[in-house]
């Protein structure tokens, strides 16, 4: 090597336009990597045999904090007996708060059980999962409610009936 230090951009984007953009913008500056989805970019930086998916999870029954009841077999949350209309990304997202209620979660660590992936350091996905999460909660008169700690994550609170 030369020991000159060649700093070069990553882009990572599913949308072909954006990475045309980039590469317009930025050819002239030095080598542009440019990826799709992180496992392309992955796979570049890390060529070989490919890593195995990880296994899914165990089924779990469901998970209950007080009134609320998520269960992951059903896709079902209830709050005192009641359904509530959640995606799938809230259900999950729910399902981990409740299972250690009034515990922190940090971003990385619900990025990585909701999402399993490994957190960035971009949390604008989580907020906005939370965001559509609180919304509906908030519907429910009495209901559990997603509280924010400020710099680290999510704690959830439940009333006690």
């Amino acid at each position: 090597m030369t020991g000159v230090d060649i700093p070069f951009v990553v882009c990572v984007s599913a949308d072909v336009s954006v990475r045309e953009r980039v590469v317009r913008r930025l050819d002239d500056l030095g080598p542009v990597v440019i990826c799709a989805d992180l496992a392309e970019l992955r796979a570049m930086l890390f060529p070989g045999p490919p890593v195995p998916a990880p296994a899914p999870p165990p089924e779990q029954g469901p998970v209950r904090c007080g009134d609320l009841v998520v269960d992951p077999t059903r896709h079902l949350v209830t709050w005192r007996g009641e359904p509530l209309a959640l995606t799938r990304l809230e259900r999950e997202l729910l399902a981990r708060l409740a299972g250690d209620p009034e515990a922190v979660w940090s971003y990385e660590r619900i990025f990585g059980s909701v999402w399993g992936g490994t957190w960035l350091g971009d949390a604008a996905i989580l907020h906005s999962a939370v965001k559509r999460l609180r919304r509906k909660l908030r519907e429910v008169a009495g209901g559990p409610q997603v509280q924010t700690v400020r710099g680290v994550g999510y704690r959830l609170a439940v009333p006690r009936g």
